[in-house]
């Protein structure tokens, strides 16, 4: 295979003068996988080089800054079973390309596609064993909210001691510049024989794409094979989207029947029959693992860690934010004024979490100070849920977002710019959180707004709230109005942008796309 341009070709290459490349151990059309030593801290580590030409082009350096801050909120998500981010950011090379650079655990044991080919058939009560520990991961990674989008084999790892750790979280969602993103060849990114239907279709995504992933996983364990296969993506995605899976039992007779059917619902087409959520799964394949007992001893059994410790968390409060800079310890009131400057400098810096975290500690004293309703507290509430967005907190960012928008509303009006925009984020929000139904209703119900205004930004936020209809409507499986909404969008599109404009190109080939596959 060849090495892809401007990446190194050879061991001993030093990346940001500290992690000296040692093997390459993965390599594809977008990068690169190595073993590396982090000179500093004298340790092995796993190291992802992207070319950001490769995959954007024009768009490099939006894709470094959505690279960056993936690693970033990806770094946060804190559970056993996924890899650790040490490192992330960019670099020059010598010969004037650049690179992406991920810094992560270095994880020893096999992958997933390799440990099924090692063992057949696969024992069911490790393919439970593996899917719940799955469910645990993803339980954590969608409280955040993140989807993984290409969850699969090879991106999971199954250690020494049985434990299942999950890979390349967020990186999927770098090289997707939006969540219906296809690349130049009309193609969705990602592994078509672990894509859901609404992926395959241009729609919306949320954690229930995942769940789809993980049956398809699941299947394949149980079976030997994807459910299916095909020799063209095309012809694979028209397979997950019209035609059944076999049962796994048809199959193999000893597989359970509760599993089999657990299978057949983490497969189904409409995402609003599949499981709630990665935590209901993981109730429902708790009564198939192993009872307690003692270990085979056996290296690379996912049965082993289960004894419950790898159940998925339940929902928490959030953790207090720490006391900003600048608090009067003796009062333990913080000076507003100074934590605001503090604030604005973390943001300069990049260093937005922490920037969140001061926020939400002097709303509080803010609001005692200077009165709940004053324009200083309005003011920090629009930059904290800002910033919350930007952080990737959509959870804690929606309530602040619908209560923003509801005393704008009741002021100005329910047409007032400002107070669609807050409905706007909040919908983005929504959309993010994986409830496609309540984003599309509240999509729905602020287009007339901005359809009813004639400035040309306005007209053009009309048209990216259509684009947003059509993936959610393709997102909840109604793709005969899904395809009559962008047929309409792409028209409106090239009458106000042009026909070459990117707006009105995506359009197309979503379209060209959903055609070929409903074709």
């Amino acid at each position: 295979m060849s090495v892809p341009s401007g990446l190194p070709a050879t061991g001993g290459h030093l990346v940001a003068g500290r992690y000296e490349l040692s093997s390459l151990i993965g390599q594809g059309g977008m990068g690169q996988v190595w073993t590396a030593y982090d000179q500093r801290l004298d340790r092995r580590v796993a190291v992802k080089l992207v070319r950001p030409d490769r995959v954007a082009g024009a768009e490099a350096e939006e894709l470094r800054r959505r690279f960056l801050r993936e690693c970033r909120v990806t770094a946060q998500v804190d559970h056993p079973g996924l890899v650790t981010v040490h490192d992330a950011g960019t670099e020059d090379t010598p010969g004037g390309a650049s690179f992406l650079y991920l810094v992560m655990q270095y994880v020893d044991g096999s992958d997933l596609a390799d440990h099924l080919a090692e063992h057949d058939p696969y024992p069911w009560p490790w393919a439970v064993s593996v899917a719940a520990q799955l469910c645990a991961v993803l339980s954590a990674v969608h409280a955040v909210p993140i989807v993984h989008r290409d969850l699969k084999p090879r991106n999971v790892m199954v250690k020494k001691d049985g434990t299942v750790t999950v890979l390349d979280l967020g990186v999927a969602s770098v090289l997707d510049t939006d969540t219906t993103r296809l690349t130049h060849t009309g193609s969705p990114i990602g592994t078509p024989a672990y894509m859901a239907p609404e992926q395959a279709m241009g729609g919306a995504v949320g954690p229930y794409t995942d769940l789809y992933a993980l049956g398809v996983l699941l299947h394949e364990l149980l079976s030997g094979d994807v459910p299916f296969a095909g020799t063209t993506a095309l012809g694979i995605l028209h397979r997950h989207l019209y035609e059944s899976p076999v049962p796994v039992r048809q199959l193999r007779p000893e597989v359970p029947e509760a599993l089999e059917q657990l299978v057949l619902r983490l497969l189904a087409k409409d995402p609003q029959h599949r499981p709630a959520s990665a935590q209901q799964t993981y109730e429902e394949l708790l009564p198939l693992l192993p009872a307690r007992g003692v270990p085979t001893g056996r290296p690379l059994d996912p049965t082993r860690p289960f004894l419950r410790p790898h159940a998925p968390w339940p929902d928490r409060a959030v953790t207090p934010a720490p006391q900003p800079a600048g608090s009067d310890v003796q009062g333990d009131r913080p000076d507003v004024a100074r934590a605001v400057d503090e604030v604005k400098r973390l943001l300069g810096e990049g260093r937005i979490t922490q920037a969140v975290d001061i926020l939400g500690a002097i709303l509080p004293a803010a609001a005692a100070q200077h009165g709940e309703h004053s324009p200083v507290v309005r003011t920090l509430r629009k930059q904290y849920a800002a910033t919350l967005m930007d952080d990737g907190q959509y959870r804690r960012a929606l309530p602040e977002l619908r209560r923003l928008a509801d005393e704008r509303a009741a002021e100005a009006g329910h047409a007032d710019p400002q107070s669609l925009q807050f409905r706007y984020e909040a919908a983005q929000c929504l959309e993010a959180l994986g409830e496609p139904a309540a984003a599309l209703a509240e999509y729905r119900s602020l287009l007339p707004y901005y359809e009813n205004q004639y400035a040309t930004t306005d007209l053009r936020l009309a048209l990216e709230v259509r684009r947003r209809i059509g993936q959610l409507l393709l997102a909840v499986g109604d793709r005969g109005a899904a395809q009559e909404t962008l047929v309409r969008l792409l028209h409106d599109a090239e009458r106000i942008h042009g026909p070459a404009h990117p707006f009105p190109s995506e359009v197309r080939r979503t379209l060209q796309w959903l055609g070929q596959v409903r074709g």
